[in-house]
């Protein structure tokens, strides 16, 4: 099929949605560029279904305004805004084909029969369902009703496409097609679109950006490596990946607590500062002088692709290590023995009145942390 181009900007300024004496969401400001695939990102009770049902027209802010390609559409009915929406449990219509699901949207606007069949057809062609137009929702399994379910939203040819935890209803192995065929399809269409999820493996792997929302506010926006890499508050490196954080007390230009000293220049003295680091920066031996630090091997898990290693201090510090399995293969690690540890990289974390991290520090040679 030929790709489509869908030119869409969406504008959401100072979006707020209170239900009674709840403040659902608060004060949210972004963009959606055209042709982007946006992730919303966030635990349960974060605000972000509320956005996209706010931009659906299925609630009505509090505050703010919902501007699309310049246009205020705050006051319009959800068919006015020709957006195609898709639910996590399908909402598929059980009486009706394959077919006739797909068609439903189209018969409402009534389009002529001729195009309908046209256009249901090479949807059902684009989402490789051609053979199925004539089975019925209970007739499929979870993966094919959530692309019907994708095929209606799109039949219309909306403005803009949104899913609320897309591929929540369905397996493991299910959801990893689902993302990959996601990524494919918004190529092809170059939808403006917008999806909703709690996990963060999904949002990292299918956006173009991805917004991170907590307790009804807009935390950070930016690309997944971006979000990773560069958190712009505490709450985002928690939630993004996993990370060691330390409270420390600076003291004379350094962070200090237990063994652990991090060259902080730009802190009072006195000042309590968290620093994080990521598994990844944290080297673990089993040759108790290979490295400074000491330790002892608390557990091992296996992720398949790598292992995580979790060591304990002296002190009690827990600290979480990532290796890769070819490194960890040439390794003799046995659980409840000594290990010597180092720690390549940190940054210092932003306390809760301050939004941007800093960069990553690499430790200098030397540096009692290092190796």
């Amino acid at each position: 099929m030929t790709a489509t181009s869908n030119q869409t900007k969406i504008e959401v300024h100072n979006l707020s949605k209170r239900f009674g004496s709840v403040q659902a969401v608060s004060r949210v400001t972004f963009n959606v560029r055209s042709g982007e695939l946006l992730g919303l990102l966030g635990p349960s009770g974060s605000g972000k279904t509320t956005v996209l049902r706010m931009l659906a027209g299925l609630e009505s802010p509090t505050e703010g305004d919902i501007v699309v390609d310049g246009r205020r559409i705050n006051d319009l009915s959800v068919q006015e805004r020709n957006v195609g929406f898709v639910f996590q449990h399908y909402a598929l219509f059980k009486h009706l084909s394959v077919h006739e699901n797909v068609a439903f949207g189209l018969r409402i606007r009534k389009w002529n029969a001729e195009d309908i069949r046209g256009r249901v057809t090479e949807l059902l062609a684009l989402m490789s369902l051609q053979d199925l137009g004539g089975r019925y929702p209970h007739q499929l399994s979870g993966g094919q009703r959530q692309r019907v379910a994708i095929a209606r939203a799109l039949a219309s040819r909306p403005k803009m496409l949104l899913l609320d935890e897309p591929f929540g209803a369905v397996d493991a192995k299910v959801r990893q097609e689902l993302r990959e065929w996601l990524i494919r399809l918004h190529h092809d269409l170059n939808v403006t679109s917008l999806f909703v999820t709690h996990d963060q493996e999904e949002a990292m792997e299918v956006s173009d950006r991805i917004i991170v929302f907590s307790k009804g506010r807009l935390e950070q926006v930016g690309t997944p490596a971006e979000i990773y890499e560069e958190p712009a508050t505490e709450f985002v490196a928690r939630f993004i990946g996993a990370m060691n954080i330390l409270e420390a007390e600076v003291r004379a230009g350094v962070a200090r607590i237990g063994p652990f000293e991090f060259p902080s220049p730009a802190s009072r003295d006195g000042q309590k500062v968290r620093v994080g680091f990521r598994p990844y920066s944290v080297k673990v031996s089993e040759e108790p002088e290979h490295f400074r630090l000491q330790a002892r091997l608390r557990h091992i898990y296996f992720l398949g692709v790598a292992y995580r290693l979790e060591i304990e201090t002296a002190d009690g510090f827990v600290l979480r290590s990532r290796m890769n399995k070819e490194e960890f293969s040439r390794r003799r690690f046995e659980i409840g023995s000594p290990v010597s540890f180092a720690i390549t990289e940190f940054r210092m974390l932003p306390d809760a009145a301050e939004r941007g991290s800093p960069p990553p520090v690499p430790l200098p040679p030397g540096s009692p942390l290092t190796p």
